[in-house]
């Protein structure tokens, strides 16, 4: 591995977190403006949380994890040969015709969808779902399109633009819910919350603006394949091109994510059934503040924040490579880039883990600006029980990128098996002996044990394909930062309980405590890496620092 090529996935990895950053910010200000608009909690939260994720659901099912283990690995050694362009053209084709045709037949489909991924008590609710759906599923064909034509530049080694496309998506939308507030008024004045209330004005503005934000993601992405130099032009047919051992993979990668999706069928059944139960048949009507579908996806949004800006940067930096020596034969070179990516991504999960954990009730406070606070500590809690497997869901997401760089899909469906039989049985369970306000969350802290499950499998599965994957220096790694973690986490807990005893309350204290408790915990947690000599800190923190004038040189007196 050479310095260049460090250098380069840094800088790739860089570009992609400052566009993710910004797409993630923008994300949590269009959460905000949505709970302003229908609110955390209630039938049309739930409503719209289920018809919006369809599209999402099927995205993953139907393109995503199919184009993932497909197109990156075929379109660098298309652009490795002569005649490249042809194949690319030909998948592209291909591509854009399973999507329209899955989206065509998906949205005829969409009440028989909304009932297998939601149960409410309420039919009214159940109705609201099933029109916001017929709005919301046709985002797929956009969001495939997106994938589609992002990973082409990411092969081209342009990562830029699949990043920052999404900030598109989130501006187009929050614009649009600012429109539905200022022509319905906020949740917290109306009774928009009630699903029998709803007017299809309504519905269309709403769910209008969630999709034209994902159309206009997909079509940003077109310019910057020009400046890429490529030029698409639609190509039929697929004897000879190749596809044939690529339709391989897609099946398998298919049935391992169907069955990731009866786990999470039953979670979201689940999360559905959880406010009814709990406000019982009678109230069933009544909006509430008891964790559903709506609190589900604000949690995972919290959730996934620290995720998407340096995992999964770092995994697609990564994958590039890892795509070319697995097809090189380059076991050695693949082992050395899991293990950097295990051990970068774990110190910085970790961390995340620590402050999240402590600055939960404050933090989804802030995000959830206009909620009330019954609804806010209701989404807390399952905040809590998803960020404690957030390392464990980072690991998996490293191992994921190998399996796809072999083109061995097939070898993650039993591990994608014992994965949601845990969340299924763990949902269950949570479901049997909990309270309904906390059905959500004991589906959260299964879908975390879910994850620890999964990589614990994955490791040991490659293990055989690589000889050993490092683990050692992995685990020891880990540990350190894990001391670090803690150490950090005892401090934060004890200066957050300080401040909340001491200030007023509110939105201001949230604010405050957010700040200074995460500061000092980032402080305390990156001086326990330097005490414990933990050197992946630098690999973490490189991209940024050469952003930083004078800081390169230090760096380099260091080494």
């Amino acid at each position: 591995m050479t310095a260049t090529s460090d250098d380069g996935v840094r800088r790739g990895a860089a570009l992609m977190a400052s566009g993710t950053a910004a797409s993630r910010m923008l994300g949590l200000l269009r959460g905000m403006v949505l709970v302003a608009a229908i609110g955390a909690t209630g039938q049309a939260a739930d409503a719209f949380a289920v018809a919006n994720k369809l599209p999402n659901v099927l995205y993953m099912l139907l393109a995503g994890g199919v184009l993932n283990a497909i197109l990156v690995p075929q379109v660098v050694r298309a652009y490795r040969r002569s005649g490249g362009q042809e194949y690319v053209d030909r998948l592209l084709t291909f591509g854009f015709v399973v999507l329209a045709g899955a989206s065509l037949v998906l949205t005829v489909a969409a009440p028989l969808l909304v009932r297998l991924y939601s149960d409410p008590c309420s039919q009214s609710q159940t109705g609201l779902a099933t029109t916001f759906a017929y709005w919301c599923i046709p985002q797929l064909f956009f969001y495939g399109a997106y994938a589609l034509l992002g990973q082409v530049l990411n092969a081209r080694g342009s990562f830029g633009p699949y990043m920052w496309a999404p900030v598109v998506n989130n501006v187009v939308s929050i614009a649009g819910f600012g429109v539905f507030i200022w022509a319905f008024g906020m949740a917290k004045s109306t009774d928009v919350e009630l699903a029998a209330t709803w007017t299809s004005g309504q519905v269309a503005l709403l769910a209008g603006a969630a999709t034209l934000g994902v159309v206009a993601q997909a079509v940003v992405l077109i310019p910057a394949l020009r400046r890429a130099g490529v030029h698409y032009r639609p190509r039929w047919g697929l004897r000879g091109s190749g596809l044939g051992r690529a339709g391989n993979v897609a099946t398998w990668t298919l049935i391992g994510l169907t069955v990731g999706q009866l786990g999470y069928i039953v979670v979201s059944r689940v999360a559905s059934q959880a406010p009814g139960a709990a406000a019982g048949a009678v109230a069933c009507a009544a909006p509430g503040a008891v964790a559903g579908n709506a609190a589900y996806d604000y949690a995972f949004l919290i959730f996934m924040l620290p995720h998407s800006l340096v995992t999964v940067s770092l995994a697609t930096a990564l994958f590039t490579r890892l795509s070319g020596q697995a097809h090189d034969g380059d076991v050695d070179g693949v082992r050395a880039t899991l293990s950097s990516g295990l051990r970068v991504v774990g110190i910085f999960t970790i961390a995340a883990t620590a402050v999240i954990a402590v600055l939960v009730t404050p933090l989804t406070q802030l995000v959830l600006w206009t909620a009330t606070p019954a609804a806010a500590h209701a989404v807390a809690g399952v905040v809590l029980t998803m960020i404690l497997g957030l390392a464990a869901f980072g690991a998996w997401s490293m191992c994921q990128r190998v399996y796809y760089a072999y083109e061995d899909a097939r070898g993650m469906v039993p591990i994608q098996v014992a994965m949601a039989a845990v969340v299924v049985l763990g949902t269950l369970l949570g479901r049997s002996v909990l309270q309904p306000g906390l059905w959500v969350a004991g589906a959260g802290l299964a879908m975390s044990v879910s994850y620890a499950v999964g990589t614990a499998l994955a490791l040991w599965h490659l293990r055989r394909r690589l000889g050993t994957v490092d683990g050692a220096h992995v685990a020891q790694v880990h540990a350190r930062a894990l001391v670090a973690g803690i150490a950090s986490a005892a401090v934060g807990f004890a200066l957050q309980q300080v401040l909340a005893h001491t200030m007023p309350g509110g939105h201001l204290t949230s604010i405050v405590e957010c700040v200074v408790v995460g500061s000092v915990m980032g402080a305390v947690y990156l001086g326990g890496l330097r005490v414990l000599r933990v050197r992946e800190l630098d690999q973490l923190l490189g991209p940024l620092l050469a952003r930083i004038p004078g800081t390169g040189r230090l760096r380099g007196g260091r080494r």
